[in-house]
């Protein structure tokens, strides 16, 4: 059995309703909030030995004292606590010995509130001049930004985000920079703006998002850097795509396919993905079919460039290709044996949140076109196997282009002949249940 339900055992919490009371109680010490599981979630962590998401994961800790590491590790039933299952004593309210004084999530906000008084400070300094110091600064923030949005929930890094964008633009305006870093900084710029308008995107407001990706290809220019202008291309192709516009996402992704037609990087893989996609949603399978060819044959002469170093969604992973071409393939309808089997590897792709090109969207996603090519195959069982993990997750992860795909699962399932068995029914009302005005963050 699994060293969690022994602890579990060990402290008497036998259901998910003796679980949840401690759960939330842990969750509050942390402060967090969409941190609450579904009573199925937590039925699947008990029951079925389901690894807790990542959201969910800090407040198991807090709860149990142990990490997940140890916590999901078989052990012997009735063998007792491992002498290498060591309590995690700084986050664990069951611990007898826990030190006294401040505790470690107040220690953690009050050092955060400390390093932006530094950064503000070394900000400040460079007024008159902009310094090594400050770039490195501001290198650093971008890394950290572009590695976490496709990994942590919008709301996590919005604030951020927006303050990075704002400073870079402050030293833009400020007339203090060197020609050497002019081009460096609306490099930047371009980044994090392209970053915003993805946020905006995920909040569903396809206008804010598309005045941002104006934004970004303007730095991108004065930043005369070929490739980030066509990435801000696909992003238009990508905005439109979400908002219902194939024949804009279409015009868009072949406006960039044909400007990187020379480049080496990903990012021409990435248009023709999106090209593929637009063409699928236009039913157009023709067109489909000769983007992803001319992607596999491009994948094998990439050479990867500074947007790929920049990793995020500034790269295009083979796992990401893969998930594009299986959407493209549902889109049109198909769900026989291949494209099937292409599903279910594309969800193998994202199954490792540790793996540097782990996304939990690129994950949901990719699980939804799994439902959808088992639909069309006859599998409704199956098609909620697959959708399972997308409608447990936090409403702090339920970003448009999530809630869009769970919402074609549902529009396929009630055209399908097999909507009026158990589980079809059953699947249907779990839908129509997802909350598609709740989305990452709040309009506005």
């Amino acid at each position: 059995m699994l060293f969690f339900r022994q602890v579990l055992e060990d402290r008497g919490l036998r259901s998910p309703e003796d679980f949840l009371p401690q759960y939330r109680a842990a969750a509050a010490r942390l402060a967090l909030k969409n941190a609450d599981p579904a009573l199925k979630t937590v039925e699947g962590w008990i029951y079925e030995g389901r690894k807790p998401q990542r959201a969910f994961r800090p407040v198991v800790v807090e709860m149990l004292g142990y990490s997940i590491e140890d916590l999901w590790t078989e052990v012997p039933e009735g063998a007792g606590p491992s002498p290498r299952f060591v309590p995690l004593t700084a986050t664990s309210p069951t611990a007898p010995h826990a030190p006294e004084g401040v505790g470690l999530t107040e220690m953690k906000r009050t050092g955060a509130m400390a390093v932006q008084r530094a950064k503000e400070f070394l900000l400040d300094k460079d007024r008159e001049r902009v310094g090594d110091d400050t770039l490195g600064l501001l290198d650093d923030e971008v890394s950290r930004l572009v590695s976490a949005y496709p990994r942590e929930p919008l709301s996590e890094i919005w604030d951020d985000l927006l303050a990075t964008q704002d400073q870079v633009f402050r030293l833009l305006d400020g007339g203090r920079v060197r020609p050497s870093q002019l081009r460096d900084l609306n490099f930047k710029a371009a980044v994090l703006s392209f970053l915003v308008a993805k946020g905006f995107n995920d909040m569903e407001s396809p206008h804010d998002a598309r005045t941002m990706t104006r934004v970004a290809a303007s730095c991108a220019k004065e930043a005369e850097h070929p490739g980030l202008v066509a990435l801000t291309d696909g992003l238009k192709s990508l905005i439109a795509y979400w908002a219902d516009k194939p024949h804009d996402a279409y015009h868009y992704a072949s406006q960039g396919v044909e400007a990187t037609a020379d480049q080496r990087g990903t990012v021409g893989l990435w248009l023709l993905g999106l090209q593929a996609r637009a063409a699928a949603a236009l039913g157009n399978g023709d067109a489909v079919r000769a983007a992803n060819r001319q992607a596999t044959d491009r994948r094998e002469r990439v050479v990867h460039d500074d947007l790929d170093q920049l990793g995020g969604l500034f790269t295009y992973a083979p796992e990401k290709q893969l998930y594009y071409t299986v959407e493209s393939e549902v889109l049109l309808g198909n769900g026989d044996a291949g494209v099937i089997a292409q599903a279910e590897q594309a969800v193998r792709g994202f199954s490792d949140p540790s793996s540097p090109t782990w996304a939990f969207g690129d994950l949901a996603g990719a699980q939804c076109d799994l439902a959808l090519a088992r639909l069309f195959g006859g599998d409704v069982e199956g098609a909620v196997e697959a959708i399972r993990p997308v409608l447990d997750l936090p409403v702090s992860h339920r970003n448009n282009g999530i809630i869009v795909s769970a919402q074609r699962v549902r529009q396929a399932l009630a055209g399908d002949p097999a909507r009026t068995a158990v589980a079809a029914r059953d699947l249907l009302a779990e839908i129509e249940a997802f909350p598609v005005s709740r989305r990452a963050l709040p309009r506005g």
